[in-house]
């Protein structure tokens, strides 16, 4: 016999053999799915934007099948929807809190001083690899729209200032403009939490009133006002940790000086003239 042929029959006898295998693990071992997993997956929105903590609608679908979360985790379903699937399995739909983006920086166009102009690519990520797109604020907004743009459910407009304005109704807390974001600005917080720290400049006194009009000068007057534990000062800025004090309430901002902290109900960032495109030609020398 020849060594091709001797060859062939071995390489066929080995396939064969790991099929059989193979075929006789699917036979005996499988695992039967459960029905109702893709018929819940069929009622999610199919997004798989991981607003809901796991990697996608089919696994969501599969921990709530098996009653590890409620239909309500999903928050980009519609009511109508989480309702459609709590009936389908014959459970509770939940009650999720609604989490929405929030932005710590106030900076803008007229607020937030320049030490250059900025002419590069379009974009927050390059500008902040360039120099710091001009900004004497090391950590305020650049004002280029990455996270609108990343936002795949439409729920971020830049307004009048180059800020963006965070639409509360539209947003599913999913952080696409948390990861587009290059100074780490946006963060996922419940929308029932009104006290917004809108400034991330570890900076203190004249220091820190230079670069910016909104900046935090860590005077810490919004801790000495609000409820104790609430507020401390870290770095130079007001952190807000519900879980430590209470209840909190808008005395806290009424002594801030540079309106660094905003009682926010609502929309964040409202001003007039807000745009709901990114700003066409936006220029660094235009900030004073």
């Amino acid at each position: 016999m020849s060594p091709i042929l001797t060859a062939a029959l071995v390489m066929g006898g080995v396939g064969l053999f790991f099929g059989s295998v193979l075929a006789l693990a699917y036979r005996f071992l499988r695992v039967e799915e459960d029905p109702r997993m893709e018929a819940v997956e069929s009622l999610l929105p199919g997004s798989n934007c991981g607003a809901c903590g796991e990697p996608g609608c089919r696994g969501l679908a599969e921990k709530i099948v098996a009653g590890g979360v409620a239909p309500s985790k999903c928050t980009v379903s519609s009511p109508e929807k989480v309702e459609e699937i709590a009936e389908y399995l014959g459970i509770d739909p939940g009650a999720e809190e609604k989490r929405v983006a929030r932005l710590h920086c106030a900076g803008g166009l007229g607020r937030a001083k320049t030490a250059a102009s900025y002419e590069g690519f379009d974009n927050c990520r390059a500008a902040h690899l360039v120099g710091g797109g001009g900004l004497e604020c090391s950590w305020g907004c650049l004002g280029l729209a990455d996270c609108a743009e990343a936002c795949t459910f439409d729920a971020i407009h830049m307004n009048a200032l180059h800020l963006p304005v965070v639409d509360v109704e539209n947003c599913t807390a999913c952080e696409d403009c948390v990861i587009a974001c290059p100074r780490d600005l946006f963060e996922i917080m419940p929308l029932s939490h009104h006290l917004i720290v809108q400034c991330k400049a570890p900076l203190a006194a004249d220091e820190a009133r230079r670069i910016c009009k909104v900046v935090c000068d860590a005077c810490g007057r919004c801790a000495q006002d609000a409820a104790p534990g609430l507020v401390t000062m870290v770095n130079n800025l007001p952190v807000v940790d519900y879980s430590a004090g209470g209840p909190a309430a808008a005395e806290a901002t009424w002594r801030c000086p540079t309106g660094a902290i905003q009682w926010v109900v609502g929309e964040q960032l409202q001003i007039e003239g807000a745009s709901s495109e990114k700003p066409a030609g936006k220029k660094r020398e235009e900030r004073s």
